[in-house]
């Protein structure tokens, strides 16, 4: 009968901790779009190529090169590498929570009260000393139950900051290698359009040259050869200009890559590169399993919603039991006099808050705001990624359809410069035409130039807001 009583008392915390408090998750409603863009067709239907490690979707070696030296020393992935860290720390301290604490306690005392006290007269009267003597060494061991599953939630919403961090680590890494691709392709630019001012200072020299001996001639005067001069200095003016912009560029991929600023290697041009004909997306509600910052997102939600039930447990009753047990004597030789010195107590006890100036309630709600907060930012991170993605898309139409009538204009402004030198040598055109024309297709190739450079950045947006590049 007395067993029976020790097993219903026992199976009690068992039954309670049934009881879970707060809801389990669910994923807060979001009702997404069938197709990312229904306005240009520049996607295509099938798995999308964020599922594309980067490695393969950047084939360039200079490029990977890169890449690979800023996922692996890149500052910010780095520190976020950390937080990983430190969450794991606190997933592991809040797995341990159920376990009990266990404590080994060693002490010694010596206690002297005066003759004329009571504890004096006692002590003389039955030691026949008058100090007091206490050796005592225990294993105290405290287990609180988990009734209401409080301990469980906080498990649970550790186990959540956990996961953030590493979406979160994944949306840094994301980030970084689409800056790398930018930056690499932003220098390619630079690159080629140096070649195009240089090329057109030596054509400006030429035209300088057949202008002074025009002058020299009688056949214009001193304005045309200033006007030439001019012209010939302002296409001058953009080579060391476009050199500086070049060394900045690579000093900024040098600290995107963790190192001291150098020269970026490359052996490619930037007409080496082109975008792919059919870039596949995929569907929207392929953006909440992918994209590592709407991961991210939602894992917040789901840890607020874990500390809500943490919260309601803690105002509920709470079941400790304790127990310790250990040698104890007065005289050092009893030390180890065995069963004589051994002692052993257990006890246990439900405690119920009543009165704590609102703290729990408080908390309780503060809970439920950050839950209401985490679910906001969770849907508009959800609308951002699709919003992302459809402006990608639209830049890939509207610049393919750009890139084709400017290099339609460069050809036709090439073809004039030529019909321009032709008319000017032979006296049927005025140097201000050829001067015109000259800076007419600087220009134009320039912005050729820089009309590729924002396709190729358009489509490292594509693979970026897809959630392409983490893995």
């Amino acid at each position: 009968m007395k067993l029976n009583k020790y097993i219903y008392v026992l199976s009690i915390p068992l039954v309670l901790s049934a009881c879970k408090t707060g809801k389990d998750y669910i994923r807060p409603q979001t009702v997404l779009p069938e197709q990312f863009n229904t306005r240009t067709a520049a996607a295509a239907a099938g798995p999308s190529i964020a599922k594309i490690a980067y490695k393969d979707f950047f084939t360039e070696p200079a490029l990977k090169q890169l890449i690979d030296s800023a996922v692996l020393r890149n500052f910010d992935l780095a520190f976020a590498i950390k937080n990983i860290e430190s969450a794991k720390q606190s997933l592991k301290m809040a797995n341990a929570a159920l376990l009990p604490e266990l404590n080994l306690q060693v002490n010694a005392a010596s206690n002297r009260s005066s003759d004329n006290s009571l504890n004096g007269m006692s002590a003389a009267m039955f030691t026949g000393a008058k100090h007091i003597e206490d050796y005592n060494a225990n294993l105290g061991l405290s287990w609180e139950a988990d009734i209401w599953g409080k301990i469980g939630r906080q498990k649970e919403a550790a186990l959540a900051t956990y996961l953030q961090t590493e979406a979160a680590a994944r949306t840094v890494k994301t980030q970084v290698v689409a800056n790398v691709a930018q930056g690499f392709f932003n220098l390619l630019m630079l690159d080629a359009q140096l070649e195009i001012a240089k090329h057109n200072v030596q054509l400006n020299d030429s035209t300088l040259i057949v202008i002074r001996l025009q002058k020299e001639s009688g056949q214009v005067n001193s304005l045309a050869v200033q006007q030439a001069e001019a012209q010939q200095l302002s296409a001058a003016l953009l080579v060391p200009q476009l050199e500086q912009l070049i060394a900045i560029q690579e000093n900024a991929l040098s600290t995107l890559a963790g190192t001291f600023p150098s020269k970026i290697e490359r052996k490619v041009s930037l007409s080496a590169f082109s975008v792919a004909e059919h870039l596949t997306t995929g569907i929207p509600a392929d953006i909440l399993s992918i994209r590592p910052d709407v991961k991210a997102a939602e894992l917040t939600v789901m840890a607020a919603n874990a500390r809500i039930g943490a919260a309601q447990a803690s105002m509920y009753p709470s079941l400790k039991i304790t127990a310790s047990g250990g040698i104890n004597t007065f005289t050092a030789s009893n030390w180890f006099n065995i069963p004589g010195s051994l002692f052993g107590t257990v006890a246990g006890g439900l405690t119920q808050p009543i009165f704590q100036r609102r703290q729990l309630k408080t908390q309780l709600e503060l809970a439920k705001i950050e839950k209401d907060k985490s679910v906001i930012e969770f849907k508009r991170s959800v609308i951002n990624a699709v919003t992302e993605v459809t402006d990608a898309l639209v830049k890939l139409d509207k610049l393919k359809k750009q890139r084709e009538l400017q290099d339609l204009r460069v050809q036709t402004l090439k073809q004039a410069i030529k019909n321009a030198d032709m008319l000017f040598k032979n006296g049927m055109a005025n140097y201000l035409e050829v001067i015109t024309a000259q800076s007419n297709v600087l220009q134009s190739e320039l912005n050729l130039m820089d009309i590729e450079r924002q396709q190729l950045s358009a489509m490292v947006d594509l693979y970026r807001s897809l959630g392409g590049g983490w893995n």
